[in-house]
């Protein structure tokens, strides 16, 4: 059947430009394909090809491109000559990585979807895509994401569920163009404060973590929908504790000195430092006290604000109030605290 559905696209030559041979038992990407120079799109999915013929790089106007549900073990070299390249579904296979260079050539392609393979990381030269709009990486076995990936301006959509996620890079801050962001089923402990950056980002999914606290202004962000069931978020439940003295180290007092100084633009202060990068380094880690707004370079104090989450966010059934990481920079300040605010025990 294929073969014949092959012939017939072949008679067509150059005013051929669909093809699909899906779920056809094919074990080799036939190399025919080279006299359709005209051919838009090519599905090849649910098969059994293991590699993709050097001729396809000769397909210069495909603009989708269905791989899904094969064989594959890397995202294939041939592909960065599809300069007209849109959409390459490649789903379903055992892509562990990419090939040298496979990025290069794909600077039109705005969807990418790589769910259930066997990737564990996602290369620096991510950031060549400069039209990617949607990426999709589902259940792989991705440890880290590239802040290099965070230079995608364009990128609208970002989905990386089921992976082994610990953390998410600052850099996320520079998809401003970002809509959806879904994390569930990864080991993220920690949000990042730039997260609350992304102020077109609509809907967020962090089910399935191990976040305890949201960053502080959490809460403004424009959010639709968001859903965090299962994570061991902390609850308000207050109980008694006996205040410490506060005791800073030298280090500690010495930089609050320095910062606050910088802050109110002491001249001298702000000469000094230009010349030692080390002290520049160490205070560059600063924090701000969110009660008296010093800075400080220890977190003192971590802390929990409860507040009600907006209520135009479509948000997970149990989801009362929304816990914000909190950092004060001593108990002075934590005794100014507002009722809603908590200090995190350790039971």
């Amino acid at each position: 059947m294929s073969e014949r559905l092959l012939l017939r696209a072949l008679k067509g030559g150059e005013n051929t430009k669909i093809i699909t041979l899906n779920g056809k038992k094919i074990t080799k990407m036939p190399s025919a394909l080279e006299k359709l120079p005209g051919l838009k799109t090519l599905d090849l999915r649910n098969n059994q090809i293991p590699k993709v013929c050097p001729e396809i790089s000769t397909l210069t106007q495909l603009t989708v491109l269905n791989l899904g549900n094969n064989l594959l073990e890397e995202i294939p070299e041939e592909v960065k000559y599809l300069t007209s390249l849109k959409r390459l579904h490649l789903f379903g296979n055992k892509i562990c990585k990419f090939a040298s260079g496979v990025c290069d050539g794909l600077q039109n392609l705005i969807l990418l979807n790589l769910n259930n393979n066997q990737l564990t990381w996602i290369p620096q030269e991510v950031s060549r895509l400069k039209s990617l709009i949607y990426l999709s990486m589902n259940h792989n076995q991705l440890a880290s994401i590239p802040k290099e990936l965070c230079f995608l301006k364009n990128l609208s959509e970002l989905q990386l569920n089921y992976n082994q996620l610990i953390y998410i890079p600052e850099e996320i801050k520079f998809l401003k163009k970002l809509q959806k962001l879904l994390l569930v089923g990864n080991n993220i402990e920690v949000l990042p404060e730039e997260l609350c950056d992304l102020i077109n980002l609509r809907i967020l999914d962090i089910a399935g973590n191990f976040i305890q606290t949201f960053p502080s202004g959490f809460q403004n962000l424009k959010l639709k929908e968001f859903y965090c069931e299962g994570n061991p978020l902390f609850l308000r439940q207050p109980v008694n504790a006996v205040q410490q003295e506060d005791a800073w180290s030298l280090q500690e007092i010495t930089s609050r000195f320095i910062m606050n100084e910088l802050a109110g633009k002491n001249p001298f202060i702000m000469h000094v430092i230009e010349q030692h990068p080390q002290v520049r380094n160490i205070i560059s880690q600063r924090r701000k006290c969110a009660i008296c707004g010093n800075y400080f370079l220890t977190i003192w104090l971590e802390c929990v604000e409860f507040v009600p989450p907006p209520k135009n966010w479509k948000i997970s059934r149990n989801l009362q109030l929304v816990p914000l990481r909190i950092l004060i920079c001593s108990y002075k300040c934590f005794n100014q605290r507002g009722p809603n605010l908590f200090g995190i025990a350790q039971l």
